[in-house]
């Protein structure tokens, strides 16, 4: 493509070594990262033509810190690659199909790619690639605020390559596509899900023809591979305020194709009884203000997550109950038990599957143990049962105050706070931080003339629940006296009951 004026720009400067950008009423940026640098003279050398290109040049007029770069090169992409991985003592990673490259370097992603036309076939998201002019590149874009272009090199290094108005679109803070929105997400479905997570990143809004545009195809989404959703959506789940994005998922009809369970979860139900109207609120809208008051308080984002489906289950519970109202009863153990098919379907990994239904299955526990009369037993239990989830457990539970009511939210706090400092003392006068069974599995066997087996797990879960209980001590010597007074019965009840 050729330069759109003549004039000559600075040549790259190794002095300053920190972008800066403090507006985005430029035409230029001041190229002064290491890395851009090296890069640029390398390419200069090898006499090829080389774009920063995309989220790139959008983070660095937004003043956000970014470890990916991607370029566009105009000819062999990957042979420049290859041959940069080599000056850098890297390894190119190769996609001859999509003629693209990334290489690993120090704590940086830089991704190549040539210039290109993207042409899709109705039924698939994987484009059939050819060469094209650096203009085709930018066209292929989703938005216009990733469709700009930054030279690294030539006459016009700095000068930003704006085709589409994506300096505009910053600075009103507006989410729009390069082309029309239908062809832009019809070619690549995905950016429909992109365009909910930058909205939710950066805080912006998504111009009112994308909407309806999303609106009107979002069943394509189907065609997008499980892992590219799922990357995406836990993407939304760790920005700033996920709500955001997830309320764009709803309002565009996009959720109940990616998450059906959640969209469920929408919409109030109406009873009467006396003659008075009675509803439950929106589960799905209180769900979001949950899940935003965890995200300001953590990046965990499988806190994030068992935030957003600690109520998952209640559409599956309610029942109006006359006398009582709308009930949910046991939906935080179903909602538990859903985890596992949620995992599963959404490619999830299973490491935290048992986290996220520890905390959903005992997020209601904590409230229930506010009375004065509460048992050391029901205080160990709770313990016991969140293990290393309990802080973040407590943590769910104080975001799960959402009434607008300010004394009855002191007094919510408060009550969580009480349980917080029993449990604490409990811990501390049971050495329970380090609770497992005194006895262990080895010598139960050897003791009760036991092989590996159930009955093993049998005796041993019998010693844990005489110590919750309190009946026996945190110990090893009473926990063994226990075993040996009691194992004879225990091992009638494995025999009798076939364990």
């Amino acid at each position: 493509m050729e330069p759109e004026e003549k004039k000559k720009k600075p040549r790259i400067s190794s002095k300053k070594k920190v972008i800066s950008i403090t507006n985005l009423n430029t035409n230029t940026i001041q190229i002064s990262n290491p890395i851009l640098i090296e890069l640029a003279d390398f390419a200069t050398k090898q006499k090829v033509e080389i774009y920063l290109v995309g989220g790139s040049v959008r983070d660095m007029l937004l003043n956000r810190p970014t470890t990916d770069f991607d370029f566009t090169v105009v000819g062999d992409s990957i042979a420049f690659a290859k041959q940069l991985a080599k000056k850098f003592k890297s390894n190119a990673v190769v996609y001859e199909k999509f003629r693209t490259a990334m290489i690993p370097y120090k704590n940086y992603k830089l991704e190549f790619v040539g210039t290109r036309k993207e042409v899709y076939e109705e039924d698939s998201r994987n484009p059939i690639v050819t060469e094209g002019t650096l203009e085709d590149d930018i066209r292929r874009r989703d938005f216009t605020i990733n469709a700009m272009a930054v030279a690294l090199n030539g006459d016009s290094v700095g000068k930003i390559i704006d085709l589409f108005g994506g300096m505009n679109d910053l600075k009103l803070k507006i989410l729009r596509t390069p082309l029309d929105p239908m062809i832009t997400f019809s070619d690549d479905p995905l950016r429909m899900l992109r365009a909910a997570r930058f909205a939710s990143q950066l805080n912006f809004n998504i111009d009112e023809i994308c909407l309806e545009a999303i609106k009107q195809m979002a069943d394509r989404i189907k065609i997008i591979s499980q892992e590219r959703i799922t990357d995406e959506f836990l993407k939304i789940l760790k920005s700033e305020k996920p709500s955001i994005g997830l309320l764009i998922l709803h309002n565009t009809g996009l959720l109940k194709y990616i998450f059906p369970e959640l969209e469920e979860l929408a919409g109030i139900e109406y009873q009467f009884e006396n003659g008075e109207k009675i509803g439950h609120k929106d589960i799905f809208l209180h769900t979001l203000k949950v899940l935003d008051n965890v995200a300001s308080k953590t990046d965990n984002v499988w806190l994030r997550f068992a935030a957003l489906t600690h109520d998952i289950a209640k559409p599956r519970t309610k029942k109006f109950v006359k006398g009582t109202g709308w009930t949910f009863w046991g939906h935080e153990e179903l909602g538990a038990k859903m985890m596992k098919k949620i995992f599963h379907r959404m490619r999830l990994p299973l490491d935290n599957l048992n986290y996220v239904e520890t905390i959903i299955r005992l997020h209601q526990r904590p409230m229930v143990l506010v009375g004065s009369e509460v048992t050391d037993s029901a205080l160990r239990r709770l313990a016991f049962q969140a293990g290393e989830t309990l802080e973040d457990l407590f943590t769910l539970c104080r975001s799960d105050i959402t009434t607008n009511n300010p004394k009855l939210s002191k007094k919510y706090l408060e009550n969580y706070d009480r349980v917080a400092e029993k449990i604490l003392q409990v811990q501390e006068k049971d050495k329970l931080r380090e609770f497992q069974s005194p006895v262990r599995g080895e010598e139960i066997m050897a003791i009760c003339n036991l092989s590996p087996s159930r009955a093993v797990g049998y005796i041993k879960k019998a010693i844990e629940e005489a110590i919750l209980d309190g009946v026996i001590a945190n110990d090893y010597d009473e926990a063994k006296k226990y075993l040996l007074e009691n194992k004879d019965k225990w091992l009638k009840e494995i025999e009798e009951n076939k364990i």
